[in-house]
């Protein structure tokens, strides 16, 4: 089941899309979102108030439940496998496959006064229940089940309240030539035997699970900036950096790493430019994403990432696309792009004026 998840990723994500109600699709792409977390403007990242509750408390599906175990295989002593985690981790585990911890998303509320809350969570938490129902979905196709009943139980896939859940941060990153008025940006491909999610498919660059840099109690508190997490991401995915920050010696000093400092002192110059534009879940695995667009001028683009590698650990890069409506409208509608790819990428286009500007 794993495998045909793999192979028929998008297929699979384009029509559980279409179980849910046209009003919830992110600009007719299959992305999934709700009216408060889609601003009717970019909003500066630094207009947005984060709060992190850790010891928050959650009631709803955790991944345990009898309705996700009955999709596990069983062991060969007769045991059923406890976890969806624990089932891929035994007898399908891509190369990159850690259980490390994680920013849940509790609440958000991106139209009135811009803020997020999030809790402790861990990266198999959101694998257990989300995995679990692309699975679930996977073997309906198959006719290998009659009913969904998970994705039933769980209900509204954009109530962060009804389901254990990642948040992972997609950033469209466009080099802006002012002198041109042209822009273009880095595309990935998912390379299916390296990730755990969304394999094969196109996406924005870079993207990341917005998590701690290590697993140190002092990084949670550190670490729990949108755009420090962006910061991390574009030095590894884009520079080719190790994401490796030796964070348990101490936290990453943000201020005393020259790329980011200079990166960030930018955004004081305007030379750089950061915003949300809004929140999707995807229709399959219920991921969750912070749809992101930071805009660089292009001197200082190519002072920072002079050499763009062709491949990253999670898959080929394709450095150079144009931004322009026909780009936009190949990923988004024609060529197997994640989701949130599709979804920023029309959301981008859309405010193009603000973002360029």
């Amino acid at each position: 089941m794993r495998n045909y998840l793999r192979e028929h990723r998008y297929e699979l994500a384009v029509s559980a899309a279409r179980d849910y109600p046209d009003s919830a699709a992110v600009e007719t792409t299959p992305l999934l979102s709700t009216r408060t977390w889609i601003p009717d403007t970019p909003i500066p990242l630094d207009d947005i108030k984060l709060q992190y509750t850790p010891d928050a408390a959650f009631n709803g599906i955790t991944g345990t439940e009898p309705v996700i175990r009955r999709l596990l295989p069983v062991r060969a002593n007769g045991t059923r496998y406890r976890t969806y985690s624990e089932a891929v981790t035994a007898l399908a585990p891509p190369r990159i496959f850690e259980n490390r911890a994680t920013y849940r998303l509790l609440a958000a509320d991106l139209q009135s006064t811009p803020q997020m809350l999030f809790g402790a969570g861990t990266y198999f938490a959101g694998i257990d229940v989300g995995d679990a129902a692309a699975h679930e979905f996977a073997a309906l196709q198959l006719g290998e089940i009659a009913t969904l009943d998970l994705r039933n139980t769980i209900g509204d896939p954009c109530d962060p309240a009804r389901r254990t859940g990642n948040v992972a941060i997609s950033t469209l990153t466009l080099r802006h030539d002012r002198t041109t008025g042209q822009a273009t940006f880095p595309l990935h491909r998912r390379d299916r035997a390296s990730v755990g999610h969304a394999g094969g498919l196109y996406q924005v660059l870079p993207v990341g699970v917005f998590q701690p840099a290590g697993e140190e109690l002092w990084n949670a508190e550190n670490d729990f900036s949108l755009w420090r997490s962006i910061l991390r991401e574009l030095a590894e995915e884009l520079r080719g950096e190790t994401e490796d920050y030796r964070t348990h010696c101490s936290p990453i000093d943000y201020r005393s790493w020259p790329f980011a400092d200079h990166l960030t002192r930018a955004l004081d110059t305007g030379q750089a430019r950061a915003f949300c534009l809004g929140i999707g879940v995807d229709p399959l695995t219920f991921a969750t994403d912070i749809l992101t667009a930071v805009i660089i001028d292009a001197p200082l683009y190519d002072e920072l990432f002079d050499r763009v590698a062709d491949t990253n650990a999670e898959g080929s890069i394709l450095p150079a696309t144009p931004f322009t409506v026909e780009i936009v409208e190949q990923y988004a509608s024609r060529l197997p792009t994640q989701a949130a790819g599709a979804g920023l990428l029309r959301l981008a286009w859309r405010h193009y004026s603000r973002l360029l500007s």
